[in-house]
Parts: C-alpha cells; sequence; structure tokens
C-alpha cells in the first residue's frame, strides 16, 4: 500500500513539475546570460516634463523605434491626445519592419490593432492586449516580437488633423544572436461592406428556404498567406444595420491548400461563446469587449480569440475566413486585425484597405426602423391599422 501511495506521490510531483516548466512563471526564475533590457521611449530628452512625440501633422509619418542587430520587443505602451472622439484611432497607421526589409510585416490601424473599434475607446484586456484607464485609452502590447538584424516602428496620420500628443514605450531585449526557431510577428487588418445576395437578407429563413455555402464563397477573409508559421488571434469588429442577429456564419480554415481543414459551426462558436451572445465578457483568450445596447443585434459588437494555447499551425499557407451571416445572406460592415508568427523569409502583406475604404458606417437606430415600418405601410396599401406583422 505504501509503495503504491509513495508512486502516486513521485508520479503527481513530477507531473506538477512538468507543467511548471512550461509556463512563463517557471520561465521567469531562469538567470539569463548576455541579455541586455533596453527602451525606447517619447521621454523628454531635456529632462523636463515634455515627455511626448508632438504636432504630427496630417500626413507626416514618425519613426518609433529603430534598432539594429538581434533582439526581442516584450512591452509596448501607447497614449495619444486628443480622444478618439476627436482623432480616430482609426486612421493611425501602425507600422512594424523586421530585419532590414523594406515592407512592414505588422499594418494595422492603432486602434484595432490594440482592441479599439471604430472611432471609440473602452476597456480592452485579453493576455497580450489591453487597453486601460482611462477609458481604454492607455494601449499596450506584451506579444513577444523578435528580430535577428534589427527592428522599426513607424505610425502614420491618416486623420486629416494634428496630433497633439503621442507618448510611448517599446522595451525590449538585446541578444548576441536570435535563434533560428524564433518566428516574426505579424498582424494585418482588413474591412469590408458586405453584400447580400440578390433574394435579400434571408438570415433564420425569414424570407423563405436558405441556401447553402459548403465551400466558402465569398466568406469574408481574416487572413490569406504563404510561408510557415502559426495563427495565434483575432479582433473582429461588427457592425450590423438591422437587428437580426448577425453570427450564423461559420469559420472556414484552409491550411496548406487543403479545401477546408478546420469548418465550425457559428461565429459565436468559433468566439468560444453561445446563444447569440450580446454581454461583455472578458477571459484572457475571448470575449466581447463592446456590445449593442440597442434593439436585437443592431449596432456594433466586438469579439475577440486568441490562440494561445492552441495555435493554428501551417507548413505551406494558411486561409481564414467566416461567413456573414448563413450563405453569407447579410450586409455587415466589418473589420478584423489577425495575429501570426512566420518563418522568415517574410513577404510583403496585402496592402490594407484605404482611408475611404475603410471608414465605417454610421449607425442606424430607432429613427432608421420607424421610416422603414413607414415604407412597409406605404408598400401595404397605408391602411392606417396595419400592425406590422400582417
Amino acid at each position: 500500500m505504501k509503495s503504491l501511495f509513495y508512486f502516486w506521490m513521485v508520479y503527481l510531483i513530477g507531473a506538477v513539475c512538468v507543467y511548471a516548466q512550461n509556463t512563463d512563471l517557471y520561465s521567469l526564475a531562469k538567470i539569463q546570460n548576455d541579455v541586455k533590457s533596453k527602451r525606447v521611449s517619447s521621454y523628454d530628452r531635456s529632462g523636463g516634463n515634455n515627455d511626448r512625440m508632438e504636432k504630427i501633422l496630417a500626413g507626416e509619418k514618425r519613426t518609433l523605434f529603430q534598432v539594429t542587430g538581434a533582439g526581442m520587443i516584450n512591452h509596448i505602451w501607447i497614449t495619444i491626445a486628443p480622444p478618439p472622439e476627436q482623432l480616430s484611432r482609426n486612421d493611425i497607421i501602425l507600422r512594424m519592419y523586421w530585419d532590414g526589409n523594406a515592407f512592414p510585416s505588422v499594418e494595422s490601424p492603432i486602434g484595432p490593432f490594440f482592441g479599439q473599434g471604430w472611432n471609440e475607446s473602452y476597456p480592452y484586456s485579453v493576455l497580450p492586449l489591453a487597453a486601460g484607464p482611462v477609458d481604454g485609452r492607455g494601449m499596450v502590447s506584451y506579444f513577444v516580437m523578435p528580430f535577428a538584424k534589427g527592428a522599426t516602428i513607424e505610425i502614420e496620420n491618416q486623420t486629416g488633423r494634428e496630433i497633439e500628443a503621442f507618448y510611448y514605450y517599446v522595451d525590449y531585449v538585446e541578444l548576441p544572436k536570435l535563434s533560428v526557431d524564433m518566428g516574426r510577428f505579424c498582424a494585418w487588418y482588413n474591412h469590408e461592406l458586405t453584400q447580400a445576395p440578390p433574394e435579400g437578407e434571408n438570415e433564420w429563413n425569414a424570407l423563405g428556404p436558405q441556401g447553402v455555402n459548403p465551400t466558402g464563397q465569398d466568406n469574408y477573409l481574416f487572413l490569406n498567406v504563404k510561408g510557415k508559421g502559426h495563427f495565434v488571434g483575432v479582433n473582429y469588429y461588427v457592425q450590423s444595420p438591422g437587428p437580426i442577429w448577425y453570427g450564423e456564419g461559420d469559420d472556414m480554415i484552409s491550411i496548406d491548400g487543403e479545401t477546408i481543414t478546420l469548418h465550425g459551426t457559428g461565429t459565436e462558436d468559433y468566439f468560444n461563446t453561445s446563444w447569440c451572445p450580446q454581454v461583455i465578457f472578458n477571459h484572457p483568450f475571448y470575449g466581447y469587449a463592446r456590445v449593442n445596447n440597442n434593439i436585437g443585434w443592431l449596432g456594433r459588437t466586438h469579439v475577440y480569440r486568441f490562440h494561445i494555447s492552441d495555435p493554428l499551425y501551417f507548413d505551406q499557407s494558411f486561409i481564414h475566413t467566416i461567413e456573414h451571416g448563413h450563405n453569407n445572406c447579410l450586409t455587415l460592415d466589418l473589420a478584423s486585425v489577425v495575429y501570426w508568427y512566420q518563418q522568415p523569409p517574410l513577404t510583403p502583406l496585402t496592402p490594407i484597405p484605404s482611408k475611404e475604404q475603410r471608414a465605417f458606417k454610421p449607425q442606424t437606430g430607432l429613427w432608421e426602423i420607424h421610416q422603414w415600418r413607414n415604407e412597409w405601410r406605404n408598400a401595404k396599401g397605408g391602411d392606417s391599422k396595419l400592425w406590422g406583422n400582417e
């Protein structure tokens, strides 16, 4: 009996040790050699308190960070003035370049990159990213961003007005050499106003029998990339002009040239939720950072999913799409930022949508619904006693 007890004790202790060795807390206790902590920030070089970049003109680019040699960025913090309702973070473009490449491997509006949709700011917290007090205006990244020959981070002001103040830290470690098995951090923004089919927005069979979509044709695109790496997450920004549920669309992922490798069962299912959620929910890996407070699902929703413990691996290519409503039946204003690591040599990203293309639509509400009801009443002959479900 004692021998069995000791066997299980040894087994459990061993299991705990194996678990500990695979966590960051275990690695945190290890003493490192030939590693130097470095920082580039917007501090006042004169020793004063004017710790910021100032007066970034419309159309101007500014370099935040530029170093040579090998290293890994492990922390970024940014805050900007004026606030988002006056200076949209959707029109400040963030770009990151690795190893002397002439093209960026990160290209995204700065707000959506840090989990801030539209021209809004709100609290947001996942394991690698956050937007904190006050009102989500402190934007933070803990993504590890390795480089072997140097790195550059820049912003471009496409807002049409001056950025009055831009504060930032970029913390990194300087290394004698980067391990060859380290991927390069990549991120890419997309935006699309999707189209309903000729038969109309027939979700939940509201207009008749629904069609099928076995191939993913006309799905919204999260990412299409060639090379070897692993996909680690997405911020997804949905604006619906109507009150019907927007999330019947399945996720469809094709890996290494296969037609559909991973096929999901619905938008909320891919994002680890269920039954048409409309509540704020924050988990380190997934959740709803912003939901509409309107009728049904009318309005803006920000949902996110990070593959921290379950990366999606690819050796040759990776295509990640999602339907906009079942069988792509809904007109939606969609935007996304995806994050992945890729083995060098890297290739240029598809250019992100222009300022005009990524402009978000105005919100619809009670006024528009009342107008729609009036048009419906007129189409039914104008009877003053029409109720609405005839």
